[in-house]
């Protein structure tokens, strides 16, 4: 037998399956890890912890799984995005990874805006959010400049997991993209960044493709975890490249929409043509010389999942879900709007706060229910709209993550977007898209939508409802006018909720 590895390295644990030449999972392990949050706003992790926690998962796919180490014919990843590792000369880690959901960077983000403008957009095709690399480089040049100065190249998480695997130091275009640092288009680090903010280029490591040969398993990983040295390794990608990979989007008619704790609506695109201005992230694919669109609603699932925990406690989550079959479509004209973290897409707006706007006497908590899965939705409508501004065009929506795993829910997104929804059969998400890319770098795949034809399975396709269609782009409307009317009642609240 012959198996690639595909190594899911998320934000709390590590999960490394084992895919056979046909696609099929035979063998997954996982392992937990530490976050730490020193101060308020910070979020960091031990690198040490993402290589050991893989190793631990490896050893036991060897051991307790059957996997012969000289079986593992290639190896790739998906990786937790915008993570900072900063390495010195000798490529030892200089201090704790500064993660993707850090938010102590307000005052580097407003810089490179203040600074840079519209030309900085034009470049990297982003905003430069708190979370993204650039803004956590800026961050410990100005804070810690004993260690910046010490600072000789960085690396994202996978990424450096992958040089401990290797020793070989590369990041791929589909992670480098979220730096912040990458002129996404001419696909190289921009000097123009680099120069206006006193970084030298040379801090910028080389970039391979997300299916590039990146170098076989050294020696001394070899005997540190017991895979064999004849395994080859291939660069991997963002953790959204990957799970785009993984659903199967790869032409331009097909948007991803996952909700997870956040959610996330995903385009392919072509070509880099398109300029959304920064409203979108815009951002280079796993597929070499592609592109990907991305919107995030940051508290997607993490909605449910509060309204259950705070008012249905101990009920199934299934039959909770499945309740709000009880209420109407429109919710029986209640509104939810899911910003109680804040929001990204389309309002970048830290300090919003969710709404539920119509509160009648009359309503039941199914009604509740069904306007929070509903205002999910109208939160990826309002992303998907965006594309439609710029004349993108399509027709598929591959939902993953929590919301397909409801046909109710299934069906409102199929009605809201007015588009074809389908599900996975073996949905898998970024761990498979990692493994796929293993396969086609190891040429068992002359393409990735080669390898898709054989790895991934779509499942129930689930069509509008005309009629429904007709009332929620009544509700959508109304939706799309809550964030304007209620944004500074909102941050005064927040503030005073910040003073008591």
């Amino acid at each position: 037998m012959s198996y690639v590895l595909g190594v899911d390295l998320g934000t709390s644990a590590v999960k490394v399956s084992a895919v056979d030449r046909q696609g099929n999972i035979v063998a997954q392990e996982s392992f937990d890890y530490e976050l730490s949050n020193p101060k308020p706003g910070y979020s960091e992790q031990n690198p040490e912890d993402w290589v050991s926690g893989t190793t631990v998962a490896i050893v036991r796919l060897i051991l307790n799984d059957g996997i012969k180490p000289e079986e593992i014919e290639g190896i790739s990843y998906s990786g937790q995005m915008h993570g900072l590792v900063l390495l010195d000369e000798n490529n030892q880690v200089l201090r704790p990874a500064i993660l993707w959901n850090d938010t102590r960077t307000t005052k580097q983000r407003e810089e490179i805006i203040d600074k840079m403008g519209e030309r900085y957009i034009e470049i990297t095709r982003n905003q430069p959010l708190e979370g993204f690399t650039l803004p956590k480089i800026l961050w410990v040049k100005e804070n810690e400049p004993s260690i910046f100065a010490r600072a000789k190249t960085f690396l994202l998480p996978k990424d450096y997991l992958r040089y401990r695997m290797t020793g070989k130091i590369a990041m791929e275009y589909s992670d480098a993209a979220g730096t912040v640092l990458l002129d996404v288009a001419k696909k190289e680090w921009s000097q123009e960044v680099c120069d206006t903010f006193d970084l030298p280029i040379s801090l910028c490591p080389p970039l391979i493709e997300s299916i590039g040969y990146a170098g076989n398993i050294s020696d001394s990983y070899a005997l540190f975890s017991g895979m064999s040295e004849t395994t080859k390794v291939f660069g991997g990608a963002a953790d959204n490249a990957a799970g785009a990979v993984g659903a199967g989007i790869l032409a331009p008619n097909m948007v991803m929409a996952s909700i997870g704790t956040s959610g996330v609506v995903l385009k392919y695109e072509d070509n880099s043509d398109v300029d959304y201005q920064g409203k979108l992230h815009f951002f280079n694919h796993a597929i070499p010389d592609k592109f990907y669109t991305m919107g995030v609603t940051l508290a997607a699932g993490y909605s449910l999942s509060w309204l259950k925990k705070t008012f249905g406690p101990t009920d199934d989550f299934t039959e909770f879900v499945s309740s709000a079959a009880k209420s109407k479509v429109g919710a029986n004209g209640l509104v939810f709007t899911p910003y109680i973290v804040g929001e990204r897409t389309p309002y970048a707006d830290a300090d919003i706060r969710g709404s539920f706007i119509g509160i009648d006497g009359t309503d039941t908590r199914a009604d509740f229910i069904r306007a929070v899965l509903e205002g999910i939705v109208f939160s990826f409508a309002d992303i998907m709209d965006i594309f439609e501004e710029k004349g993108q065009s399509f027709d598929t929506v591959v939902s993953i993550g929590g919301g397909a795993k409801s046909p109710l829910w299934l069906q409102i997104q199929a009605d809201i977007f007015n588009r074809k929804v389908v599900s996975l059969k073996n949905e898998q998400g970024p761990g498979l898209g990692a493994a796929m890319l293993a396969a086609v770098g190891m040429g068992w795949f002359d393409s990735v939508q080669d390898c898709a034809k054989q790895f991934v399975e779509f499942g129930q396709e689930y069509e509008p409802n005309p009629e429904n269609v007709t009332k929620y782009q009544e509700m959508h409307n109304i939706y799309k006018q809550v964030y304007g009317a209620t944004a500074d009642i909102s941050h005064q609240l927040l503030d005073y909720r910040r003073r008591v």
